[in-house]
């Protein structure tokens, strides 16, 4: 009989990296969530990724081998297509005669082993290595131009002799059953699963396929700022274009006006949702698929990038059993993963929580979530009168846009219901006002709005390239620092291959939070102006949008550029 494999834990406290107590914690915390244990002790801060892999091999009887610095051979990583790769997150590191050393999530996946010796025609040598190394030399060793030439190659041009590509899109003679050949075929659902999930690797929000008069560009959103990713010929666009329209259920025969659908996709640790836009243009039409991954929601009100004041203030106005919290900011600023990080805080067996969004982009778990439908007269307005009858606790309405949502979100939060909402204005002071000239009266304001969350998204600094320097005196004095503490370091991203070059990686809240005093109330009832209600709200001790971003920037969590971008500063 064969020797019982040791558990992981029993290795990790053998090895002394955890105690015999750390591990019963862990346990007793496995039990509770369902996740492996060795996520549980990362997660818990007791061992890092790196002490799990290295146990996990000794348990498998493997190598672990650490990539963070490893050598990239094109060469030996392009022996494996990256669909395969990508679908059993390995990837091969080295060769000698007839071995593939092959390092994967998991080495004991025979039909992965299986599948990479089939198509190298290598005997296959398989080593442990973390998820996020592997990752990582998929960015630096798989490039989607490359993908793309090849899948162009196989294509072998029939698709160039099938349209004259000086045509517009308007005049296009290609045949719909010609394209939907085109689109089964092989070459183009590559490139179409190549780009979908290179942007997800590269936590992109949104993939912009664009075309051009002689040639289709490729975009990708990364952090809130547009990267040109490649330039394809324009010959292959109505097989890309027809083959994402299918996926998201649109019509491909219709080319004329804009069409909007989803693609689902499933990746091997989450699900995604693409919301699909095609959009007429004079050289034909552009997509734009904005990627929807829930885990990037649902992260938790303390790791946003609240100030410690702020997050205090904003947790005790969500406990309030009635009332209106508003969030305000631009488009993209953020304002939905707030709302749906305070969504899940209050989730509860007790609570009856009900949302109207337009559209739903993310399903929440215990939530009532009910999509606005005008072709079928279902509106914000409509849907608020109805939730009034379903005995709610918690009311989230997606924006607020007219003077009807207006008032029936007022007239919920003044009959015992806390309402979430938001509004398009530049600053938490604004949006008072905005409320009064949309209709509604200055009492109801005051009596039913709790307090206003402005917000925008700024970029963290790259923790791989992250300098220290000295800055010029007299930024330091746009930074309200004093005299004499012009010794003070600031800190940037030199750029690096975990970047792209830029000097920054994921991105960070920047919070204006304005409770509804009795003096804000007073103000509110007279229709004060906004500078008014602003310079009341700041002598009540209110972090304006600038001062929460330059202390970020004080804090070297990000750059002063960046606040300038997102964040006036005068």
């Amino acid at each position: 009989m064969a020797n019982k494999r040791k558990l992981l834990g029993e290795i990790l406290v053998e090895t002394g990296v955890i105690t015999d107590k750390q591990l019963q914690q862990a346990i007793s915390v496995k039990q509770k969530t369902g996740e492996p244990i060795g996520r549980v002790l990362v997660d818990m801060g007791m061992a890092t990724e790196k002490n799990v892999f290295e146990a996990m091999g000794k348990q498998l009887g493997v190598e672990y081998v650490d990539m963070g610095d490893y050598p990239v051979d094109p060469s030996v990583i392009k022996l494996v297509p990256l669909h395969i790769a990508q679908r059993y997150k390995l990837v091969p590191i080295n060769r000698r005669g007839n071995k593939l050393t092959v390092a994967m999530v998991d080495p004991l996946n025979i039909f992965a082993i299986d599948d990479v010796r089939l198509i190298t025609g290598y005997e296959v040598e398989p080593v442990i290595a973390s998820e996020d190394d592997i990752m990582d030399v998929f960015s630096r060793g798989y490039k989607v131009e490359d993908t793309v030439k090849d899948a162009l190659a196989d294509m072998g041009g029939g698709v160039e002799q099938d349209l004259d590509v000086t045509q517009t899109e308007s005049d296009l003679s290609l045949s719909v059953d010609r394209l939907k050949e085109m689109v089964e075929e092989a070459p183009i659902i590559r490139v179409v699963n190549t780009l979908i999930m290179r942007a997800i690797e590269d936590r992109a929000s949104d993939i912009h396929v664009e075309p051009e008069k002689n040639a289709l560009r490729v975009r990708y959103r990364v952090d809130g700022v547009l990267h040109d990713v490649m330039s394809m010929p324009k010959y292959i666009h109505p097989a890309l274009s027809s083959r994402i329209k299918i996926m998201a259920d649109l019509n491909i025969a219709e080319r004329r006006i804009p069409q909007d659908g989803r693609i689902h996709v499933k990746t091997t640790d989450k699900d995604i949702d693409l919301r699909v836009s095609s959009l007429p243009t004079i050289y034909g039409e552009k997509i734009v698929m904005r990627i929807l991954d829930k885990s990037s929601v649902l992260i938790g009100l303390n790791k946003l990038g609240f100030l410690t004041e702020t997050q205090a203030l904003l947790e005790d106005m969500i406990t309030k059993p009635n009332g209106m919290i508003l969030v305000t900011g631009p488009t993209g600023s953020g304002k939905t993963t707030t709302l749906y990080s305070i969504l899940q805080k209050l989730n509860s067996p007790e609570k009856n929580i009900i949302t109207i969004e337009d559209p739903v982009e993310y399903q929440l778990q215990g939530i009532n979530q009910v999509q606005v439908n005008y072709k079928a007269g279902l509106t914000f307005a409509n849907a608020l009168k109805s939730f009034l009858r379903q005995d709610p606790d918690i009311i989230m309405v997606g924006e607020i846009r007219d003077l009807d949502t207006a008032e029936i979100a007022v007239h919920a939060a003044l009959t015992g219901h806390l309402v979430l909402s938001t509004l398009h204005t530049n600053d938490a002071p604004t949006t008072i006002s905005r409320l009064i000239d949309m209709g509604v009266e200055p009492f109801l304001v005051a009596s039913s709005v709790i307090g206003v969350l402005a917000q925008r998204l700024a970029r963290v600094i790259c923790p791989e390239c992250k300098t220290a320097y000295k800055p010029p005196v007299g930024a330091l004095k746009r930074l309200g620092v004093e005299e004499g503490e012009e010794e003070m370091e600031l800190f940037r991203g030199d750029g690096c291959e975990l970047c792209r070059r830029t000097g920054y990686k994921g991105r960070v809240g920047i919070y204006e939070m304005m409770p509804m005093t009795e003096e804000m109330s007073n103000l509110t009832l007279r229709r004060a102006p906004a500078h008014e209600i602003k310079a009341a709200s700041m002598r009540g001790g209110m972090t304006t949008l600038q001062d929460d971003g330059l202390q970020k920037v004080m804090q070297g969590m990000t750059t002063f550029d960046e606040i300038m971008r997102v964040v006036f500063i005068g």
